[in-house]
């Protein structure tokens, strides 16, 4: 294995996973590095686990702040719409322009370094949902301050990234110091060949693993025996691409997270086509199967393509759910390509699945519509559910 950790170290991420407050979480992964080997196939989790205390004292610091009166705006901004976006680059690349051309956020815009100091949110509208787009504060290149574990904690808890680059101010030097402070808090932006989400729930007994790819060199056995191990008993493991048991253990800890970006070329106003045709060759090139678009906050150029390029990028789906005989819900569930009525019923109210029945689909994934279905139906996106069970009050 990877991290090849002893059972004493497993048993202190256990009570790592299990705490509640920050003080208990930063306490219970203090224990747990101390007793990790340290050796070349801990270094990533070591390196992972120190940021991640880092961001956690900074947590508890600012809830220290915000008790005593000297709180100011909050760093945490609630997710809302189908899906958090973080907008993240360098000082004075036009995050707040664009945000402002693209949402209802009211945005401070001047030629002041890091005028922003704090994340201020967003709706951006797609047909007929909005994502939330959060512009972060700038980062600080070459720097391990606080304001960056900041910043870079937000990226890890949203959905998506838009990473902005001036195209008027050596724009290729701004993505590259971009992508490596995300990459050195373990955040990659290139969907990698293989991947494992796992989620912890009580909605299935045992461990259920779906494989949207293959596993390497392992079975579905191997992974619930390594689960176990960690103590995960009710988890849903969903398997994406060619994947080793390694691959397995390492989303164990999250210490390595894929975020779904897309890159912006801003300011093409200020630069003329012939820079803009060898920027734009030279990122595709580098940056295969990431999106990147060329914008302009003060012309337009561009903005219009952004949403949709969001919807397309998140792998994201629109499920409508309906009860018999009356109209689907206007608004849908937001789920990951893939998803089967499974999730709609686990979203819905769990006990659909303890006693589900069938479902009715109408929609694309189906052959005919209000076609009956199972639990492991692949639903496609503006597909509409209607689940029955054997309990007719539910």
């Amino acid at each position: 294995m990877v991290t090849n950790l002893p059972a004493e170290a497993r048993s202190k991420w256990l009570k790592y996973t299990e705490a509640k407050t920050p003080e208990e979480k930063l306490k219970a992964l203090q224990e747990f590095l101390s007793a990790v080997p340290k050796h070349k196939g801990t270094e990533n989790l070591v390196y992972w686990a120190k940021k991640r205390m880092a961001e956690l004292r900074e947590e508890i610091e600012e809830r220290r702040r915000r008790r005593a009166g000297r709180g100011g705006p909050s760093y945490f901004i609630e997710k809302e719409g189908a899906a958090q976006i973080i907008m993240v680059g360098l000082t004075k690349c036009g995050k707040s322009s664009l945000l402002s051309r693209l949402t209802n956020a009211k945005v401070e815009i001047g030629d002041v370094p890091y005028l922003t100091r704090f994340p201020v949110p967003g709706m951006l509208s797609y047909e007929d949902i909005q994502f939330q787009v959060v512009e972060a504060p700038s980062l600080i290149p070459n720097t391990e301050s606080s304001w960056n574990t900041k910043v870079l904690g937000l990226v890890r808890n949203a959905d998506g990234l838009i990473i902005i680059a001036d195209l008027s101010n050596k724009p290729l030097t701004q993505l590259r110091t971009v992508i490596l402070e995300l990459m050195k808090s373990g955040i990659h932006i290139v969907k990698p060949k293989g991947r494992v989400v796992i989620e912890r729930t009580k909605a299935v007994q045992g461990i259920r693993v779906i494989t949207y790819g293959k596993l390497i060199n392992c079975t579905i056995d191997d992974v619930r025996k390594l689960l176990e191990s960690y103590r995960i008993y009710n988890a849903i493991v969903r398997v994406y691409g060619e994947v080793t048991l390694d691959d397995v253990e390492k989303s164990v800890f999250e210490n390595v997270l894929y975020k779904p970006t897309l890159i912006l070329l801003n300011k093409a106003d200020k630069v003329n086509h012939t820079i803009i045709k060898d920027v734009l060759s030279k990122v595709t090139t580098a940056l295969k199967k990431v999106p990147v678009i060329v914008t302009s906050a003060r012309t337009g150029l561009g903005l219009d393509y952004i949403a949709p390029t969001l919807f397309k990028m998140l792998e994201i789906i629109r499920v409508y759910t309906k009860e018999p005989n009356s109209k689907p819900s206007p608004k849908p569930l937001i789920l990951k390509k893939g998803a089967t009525v499974f999730d709609v019923a686990k979203v819905i109210n769990e006990d659909f699945i303890k006693y589900f029945k069938y479902a009715k689909v109408w929609g694309p994934s189906v052959k005919y519509q209000g076609m009956r279905v199972g639990l492991d139906h692949e639903l496609m996106d503006k597909d509409i559910v209607e689940i029955h069970t054997t309990i007719r009050a539910l």
